[in-house]
């Protein structure tokens, strides 16, 4: 019926069947903890909101029939005894449905319709198409039978409670097709002419062309490179809405947003191969920065959120960028970059510095990005040495910055900044032992059995050799058989799904994996790596893992996950063929 699949397969359970620059997927999965029987279209315009139910059927019955669900980056499949439905997506906005020996039942997911939630439903007499208006999202799903037949329409222009959709089939022996778009208000009526096996190939090959650019360098030793792209690639959305630039939502499940350092793993994969789309994820909050320079805490189609913000990694990030992008930023670029980063960084200094105090503060764990680590148990607002780490990073590529641009005076002063507080670092918060945080209001400091009292690792070559040793050590103490634990498992406040208090998180890995190579821990680094890379092409991309079991826990389609993986797998291939 269809042309030969090529890609890797992958479960709906896990992994929503998406392309790239489309605000929709399909999916079983409809909220956090929420999975339905049945394939549902589900939209991100406006929130995650499930709008059609998608219900296999016997041709000629019209009963509901039991398929097994089958995906790759170009095809989406249920396959019965009887036949088989098939789906791909023609356009971001459009996918096409063909069945035989099986009919398709598309209806509503909402039973109720109320005068500001629900889907109403209609046939359009203009061209005789079915009409979804969803609440929800401000969108309009137009479904147009190609050929075959309408076998059932119910809830028809009705109003309150019940069942709203259309059946779709054909006669014994025969095909049926239809186009399912996704509209802002209205469109000329749908017609096509070409053929759905066409569809499939034009979408296998975007996908192949995708990994192609962003995994030239993948093997065998690899597996899950071709995954691991097509992750990105399906939950990257077209602008629309406040998401200036096209985005890679960090996933299609309900962690559907880009948070302002989960950007930052996502741009660096996408860096050797896709130079453009790199750019725009690094840029994309600072399109939002606000008058005192800080970043939002996270962007999505219809709300950006300042109430929290997210660590400083975007020094360190835009001088890994910087290495891995094809073509130099233009001068102009590097200007417009400079300006944003000073003010992100000034923010720091101004709006998070007490006082006469030489050092920033965290007003909660959110602005960690680590939320509930036990470093915020005793207090929330604090001086954490990652914090300290991690600007001190950012000062030094702004003073790179300034020297590339011929500010000589600016770039002196960005290193006397980084030195300066570098040293109060040291001076504050290393005890000899271990780094130490410190209450702003109370000035008590305590230890704790957290990853994040280590992240000063990701100073790497700046700091002293005898604190990175130290650190090195502490580190591999972490070191589970799959990863990181982000709470030592031996501390009586590790949590198998405690989210920072002992999971094993990407961001994590790569930054501390990149900090002791560059500090010289070059077998611990490939320890870190390996087993992290492992975990991957055995438990997925999920959000973090048990740390133990190696389970992938949370949303199951996290990118920053499947870009650490690509980040970490492209730099093993490359060690490994040198």
């Amino acid at each position: 019926m269809t042309a030969a699949r090529s890609g890797p397969a992958f479960s709906l359970h896990d992994i929503p069947f998406s392309t790239h620059g489309s605000w929709f997927g399909i999916s079983p999965v409809l909220a956090e903890k929420t999975r339905a029987e049945d394939l549902h279209l589900v939209s991100h315009q406006n929130g995650m909101h499930a709008i059609l139910r998608f219900t296999p059927l016997d041709a000629t019955t019209c009963e509901r029939v039991e398929t097994r669900v089958e995906a790759t980056p170009g095809l989406l499949d249920w396959k019965g005894e009887q036949g088989r439905v098939a789906l791909a997506y023609a356009t971001p906005d459009t996918v096409r449905l063909r069945g035989e020996g099986l009919g398709l039942r598309v209806t509503a997911a909402a039973d109720a319709l109320t005068p500001f939630t629900g889907t109403y439903f209609y046939r359009d007499p203009v061209d005789g198409a079915y009409v979804f208006t969803s609440y929800e999202t401000g969108r309009r799903y137009r479904i147009t039978v190609l050929s075959g037949s309408v076998a059932e329409v119910s809830g028809s222009q009705a109003l309150g409670g019940g069942e709203r959709g259309v059946t779709v089939t054909a006669a014994p022996g025969g095909v049926w097709e239809a186009v399912i778009e996704e509209l802002d208000s209205a469109r000329l009526p749908c017609t096509s002419s070409e053929t759905f096996d066409a569809v499939v190939a034009a979408a296998e090959q975007a996908f192949a062309a995708f990994v192609d650019a962003v995994a030239p360098w993948r093997s065998p030793a690899a597996p899950a490179a071709e995954l691991a792209a097509y992750v990105l690639w399906s939950a990257t959305v077209r602008p629309a809405g406040l998401v200036t630039r096209s985005a890679v939502l960090m996933s299609k499940h309900w962690m559907d947003k880009v948070w302002s350092w989960d950007h930052c793993f996502n741009a660096l994969a996408l860096a050797s191969g896709a130079p453009a789309l790199a750019w725009d994820q690094f840029s994309l909050p600072f399109d939002h920065q606000d008058e005192t320079g800080a970043l939002p805490d996270s962007v999505t189609h219809s709300e950006v959120l300042y109430n929290f913000v997210k660590p400083p990694i975007h020094g360190w990030t835009l001088s890994h960028l910087r290495g891995r992008l094809p073509e130099p930023l233009s001068r102009t670029e590097l200007a417009e970059i400079y300006r944003r980063l000073a003010r992100w960084t000034d923010f720091w200094l101004t709006a998070r510095r007490a006082f006469g105090a030489a050092l920033p503060h965290y007003q909660h764990g959110n602005d960690s990005g680590w939320d509930n680590a036990t470093t915020f148990d005793p207090e929330r607002v604090v001086v954490t040495a990652d914090l300290a780490a991690f600007l001190v990073l950012q000062l030094r590529e702004l003073a790179r910055l300034a020297t590339d641009l011929d500010l000589p005076d600016e770039a002196r002063r960005w290193t006397r900044t980084a030195e300066a507080t570098q040293a109060a670092m040291l001076d504050e918060l290393w005890t000899g032992e271990r780094f130490v945080a410190r209450g702003v209001d109370t000035v008590a400091t305590w230890e704790s059995s957290s990853l994040l009292d280590l992240m000063p690792m990701a100073l790497g070559e700046h700091l002293p050799e005898n604190i990175g040793r130290t650190l090195a050590a502490r580190i591999e103490t972490h070191l589970t058989p799959h990863g990181l634990a982000t709470e030592l498992p031996t501390s009586p406040h590790y949590l198998s799904d405690g989210y920072w208090r002992g999971p094993i998180w990407a961001p994590a890995t790569v930054l501390i994996e990149d900090g002791l190579r560059r500090a010289g821990h070059h077998r611990l680094a490939d320890e870190i790596s390996a087993r992290f890379r492992t975990l991957c092409e055995t438990h997925g991309f999920a959000e973090n893992f048990d740390a133990l079991t190696g389970t992938g826990l949370r949303d199951r389609a996290y990118t920053w996950t499947a870009a650490a993986y690509l980040v970490l797998a492209e730099a093993h291939a490359h060690r490994d063929g040198r």
